[in-house]
């Protein structure tokens, strides 16, 4: 299949064409490393981990880089505020390198908790200072950006005629609506600093020398295009990022890629992801809702749960997250790892009918065609719930959903082997059997309260223990796997 996505540029689903001779090239917003990643960060990349899992089901070969931005990001995008980095340096009393270096491992010892594979390449700004450098002088020789004495490089956003398409920026109403520039000296509302020279008595850890002063630095859009341009060249097939990156950083590093390259287009495929909100608010610290993952461990859910949640919600959409919604992804999780627990002890081989084969092939390209569809993950967690129904055999399902998971990361195989595990510390062997009766008691009674889920919960811990329950005239009874004698209740 051919993925087909939301193309911000177009505002349309458009098929993700296969390059020809070469590798796909994907380009990740990467984090700024100033402080802990939080819940709406993370989500964010594990869509950008299903897009990538989708794309190599798919037969894409794909290479992903994703940046780290360790200087140049202020704390307004209006060029203004100081530079995030040196911020958290301040607050937590050590240098820039160290802050960085502890919130990039903690970002990424997340993101694998989360099953999130790790890009083919990290690129660090501090890395790239030559390369920022370099387009920057480019940029003013070819007349795209001028230098305000005291402050820095500006890109006149009037000499680049894409200027907004992007964002759909009406650029008239914004120069009629300007009261006051933020920036004195700057021509235009939206020009946007290109190298910025360090104010007196900032005093930063993080300068370097340019034609344009001593003590200087990168503006923020400059290293996504150098790192870019580095390491995949134009086009880039496809570029993600948050939807607040639409209207500046977005536009911005577009604007200096093809002023400085002369080529259009810098990106085909423009790939943005909504919001997270918690209780229907807005992220914030002093609404005290910034949660990182592990809040939502310490309160006993499983980072795979919290993962399970993120896919129930399409990535063009805002997800309001609740302590609620979280419990009820980690039991519909629990759930799925227990019915595959169960599934896996079967020892029948899948069946290999013209029937059989028919009918996974059928699930599967439902599940494959809802993925490609702008990736459509809920509604392919849907056909996750109709295949654990399916007429497939107990392996024949195992083996369809551990196929899938290669593009839910879900790591239910794991899961599952944990599982067994964990059942069988749980439970001595000689009181197995003892335990089964009761749990089949406490059933027939969730049954007689029309308590439904209590009750299937208790057949599958008692499937999970290698039993199976069979109604009969007299009552309920329960069966060893594979085993001819009955144990009544």
């Amino acid at each position: 299949m051919n993925l087909k996505l939301y193309n911000t540029m177009s505002r349309q689903v458009e098929e993700v064409a296969r390059p020809e001779g070469r590798e796909l090239r994907m380009y990740a917003c990467g984090i700024t490393a100033y402080d802990y990643a939080h819940l709406g960060n993370l989500r964010r990349y594990v869509m950008d981990d299903v897009l990538l899992r989708v794309l190599r089901y798919d037969g894409y070969q794909v290479k992903h880089v994703q940046n780290v931005t360790d200087v140049g990001h202020l704390t307004s995008d209006s060029d203004t505020g100081i530079d995030k980095l040196e911020k958290g340096a301040a607050r937590d009393h050590k240098s820039v390198t160290d802050v960085a270096r502890f919130f990039e491992k903690y970002f990424f010892e997340s993101c694998d908790k989360l099953h999130i594979s790790r890009p083919t390449v990290v690129t660090r700004a501090t890395e790239y200072i030559d390369e920022q450098l370099r387009i920057a002088v480019e940029l003013e020789k070819k007349g795209y950006a001028y230098l305000i004495e005291g402050d820095g490089l500006y890109f006149d956003t009037s000499r680049f005629e894409h200027y907004g398409e992007l964002a759909r920026l009406n650029l008239a109403a914004l120069q009629e609506g300007a009261r006051v520039e933020k920036v004195a000296g700057k021509r235009h509302p939206t020009d946007f600093a290109v190298w910025k020279l360090e104010a007196p008595g900032e005093n930063r850890q993080m300068v370097w020398p340019s034609p344009w002063g001593e003590r200087s630095f990168p503006g923020w859009h400059l290293e996504c295009v150098a790192m870019a341009l580095d390491q995949l060249g134009m086009p880039v097939d496809i570029h993600s990022g948050g939807v607040d990156h639409i209207p500046v950083h977005h536009t911005n590093e577009i604007a200096q890629a093809e002023s400085y390259t002369g080529k259009r287009p810098f990106v085909k495929h423009w790939v943005h992801h909504n919001f997270m909100r918690i209780d229907n608010q807005k992220m914030s610290k002093s609404l005290g809702n910034i949660y990182r993952l592990e809040d939502v461990v310490a309160k006993g859910f499983t980072p795979e749960a919290l993962r399970y949640l993120f896919l129930m919600s399409h990535y063009r959409h805002e997800l309001n997250f609740t302590w609620e919604a979280m419990a009820a992804a980690q039991t519909a999780y629990d759930r799925l790892v227990a019915a595959l627990a169960v599934f896996e002890r079967e020892s029948e081989p899948s069946m290999t009918s013209g029937e059989y084969l028919t009918k996974t092939d059928e699930y599967r390209q439902k599940f494959l065609t809802l993925v490609n569809d702008d990736l459509n993950v809920p509604a392919a967690l849907a056909t996750i719930s109709e295949i654990l129904k399916a007429n497939l055999g107990p392996r024949g399902r195992y083996d369809l959903l551990i196929d899938l998971d290669e593009i839910l990361g879900l790591d239910l195989r794991a899961q599952v082997e944990r599982k067994r595990r964990q059942l069988s510390q749980e439970i001595k062997r000689d009181d197995l059997e003892a335990q089964v009766a009761d749990w089949l008691s406490q059933r027939e009674s969730a049954r007689a309260d029309k308590d439904w889920a209590r009750a299937d919960f208790l057949r599958t811990k008692i499937e999970e223990a290698g039993y199976r329950i069979i109604d009969t005239l007299e009552g309920a009874k329960v069966q060893k796997t594979h085993d001819q004698t009955d144990t009544h209740a």
